[in-house]
């Protein structure tokens, strides 16, 4: 069958994408999150969505679509595709927006304000590559407190939802005032709640040895001079953050704890903070030189893997 026109147009069209996600991928080669299309499932997991509705067709501005449910490692973060085996699906779709044939509406989630493909992936992106701005869609909404801003990666989306867990925090417990510390941060959601319970712990141990109960102020004041600060002073002089370059002193505070925690059931036996917070450095942490060469490696390995399943 001799080719037309629209069949090269359409597959220099679809190279053209595919190009540009490798090389997006490239320029994010230190942050690779930066460059991949979101999960739904990782987004659920942020947000904890309690029910969901469903709304009907709606027009929905592209550039709300920021993920997919389970297509996302098919996409870059722009919505190009990344593997070769869409090629024939994308054309395709590409071809009848070229005819003016209409496609019938996508599916979404709606979650956090955003909006996240169900069904339509490739409809999605090629809209996306020829510049379309709004696209017809059936909507199920799940339904957060939390409202999120457009992003391009999940770190952009978790930064938001640790923006609001933080003021939640800070607010209810007025951590910041007995304290005077307002630096504490995590690299993932979900820690505060894990400080909270440490505090009340920490409360228990306090009032079994004591005959007035304290009050939330003195343990939260307690914990911050005799069990937080301890540690972080460890970690400053042991200068244990060299290898942890992506994460937070409260988060090594956390995953120190555990670590303590775990050896002392295991063994059954009590070890030093410091030993503790060095043996787990050593077990777990990376150097930036390391994860440099783990990333051009991942990346070298994935392409060679792409071209070598394209060839005859």
């Amino acid at each position: 069958m001799a080719t037309t026109l629209a069949d090269t147009e359409v597959e220099q069209e679809f190279n053209k994408a595919f190009n540009k996600a490798l090389i997006h991928e490239i320029q994010h080669m230190l942050n690779p999150e930066e460059a991949s299309l979101i999960s739904f499932s990782d987004i659920k997991q942020l947000l904890k969505p309690k029910n969901e509705s469903y709304e009907g067709i709606k027009t929905v501005p592209l550039k709300s679509i920021v993920g997919s449910e389970d297509r996302y490692k098919d996409f870059d973060s722009e919505f190009f595709p990344k593997n070769l085996h869409l090629k024939a699906r994308w054309e395709s779709i590409d071809k009848a927006h070229h005819n003016n044939v209409i496609l019938p509406p996508i599916s979404l989630y709606e979650l956090g304000g955003l909006y996240f493909v169900r069904d339509g992936n490739h409809r999605v992106s090629v809209a996306k590559s020829q510049g379309i701005e709004f696209i017809d869609a059936d909507v199920v909404s799940l339904k957060s407190e939390i409202r999120l801003k457009p992003g391009k990666s999940l770190q952009y989306m978790r930064k938001q939802v640790l923006s609001y867990e933080k003021r939640t925090f800070y607010a209810e417990t007025a951590y910041g005032d007995i304290t005077n510390d307002w630096c504490l941060d995590f690299s993932k959601p979900g820690q505060y709640d894990v400080i909270y319970n440490h505090i009340i712990t920490h409360k228990y141990f306090i009032n079994q040895s004591i005959a007035t109960e304290i009050s939330i102020v003195d343990a939260i004041l307690s914990w911050y001079n005799t069990v937080y600060m301890p540690i972080l002073s460890i970690i400053d002089k042991k200068h244990l953050m060299r290898k942890f370059h992506h994460n937070t002193k409260s988060d090594l505070y956390v995953w120190i704890i555990k670590y303590w925690d775990d050896l002392k059931k295991k063994f059954g036996s009590d070890y030093s903070l410091e030993a503790v917070a060095e043996n787990f450095t050593k077990q777990y942490g990376t150097t930036l030189s390391q994860k440099i060469k783990n990333t051009i490696k991942h990346i070298l390995i994935k392409h060679t893997f792409k071209v070598n399943s394209s060839l005859p």
